[in-house]
């Protein structure tokens, strides 16, 4: 059965998802891979759509969603914050589940809109890089996602 991993942050429209999509392209024959927010925006920005898109992933099928979908009905072997905010108003039931850990990431969200994609491109970037180095703490060696 392969462990399950939730990414969460506040809105579940940027950092989130662009680390379900990451990790699912880089590990998904071993973890299971849900994102979630605190306060959810209810989409996806369209430059993570695109961000994702030009290094050849596609979370279209991904959609933002409350963390209280997953209260009590699924148990994580890892809970990853992505932001300051979601990592102070975690639900206590998801800390005392598997592993918690937080990467801090800045939010794409909430830059002006001429400097969104790029901001998304460089989130995008180490988010990535973050998840391989996580990945090779576990001694799983990530798919090169980028040659598919």
């Amino acid at each position: 059965m392969k462990a399950k991993v939730l990414f969460l942050c506040t809105g579940n429209s940027a950092r989130s998802q662009i680390a379900e999509g990451l990790l699912r392209a880089l590990a998904d024959e071993h973890f299971e891979v849900f994102s979630a927010g605190t306060e959810p925006k209810g989409s996806i920005l369209p430059e993570v759509q695109e961000a994702m898109r030009e290094i050849g992933i596609d979370i279209s099928g991904q959609w933002s969603k409350s963390v209280t979908e997953y209260l009590g009905k699924t148990h994580f072997a890892h809970v990853i914050t992505v932001c300051a905010d979601a990592e102070e108003n975690c639900p206590a039931v998801f800390l005392n589940m598997g592993t918690h850990e937080h990467f801090p990431f800045d939010d794409p969200a909430k830059a002006d809109e001429e400097q969104r994609l790029e901001l998304t491109r460089h989130v995008r970037d180490q988010i990535e890089q973050r998840l391989r180095l996580w990945l090779t703490e576990k001694n799983i060696i990530p798919t090169d996602h980028r040659q598919m």
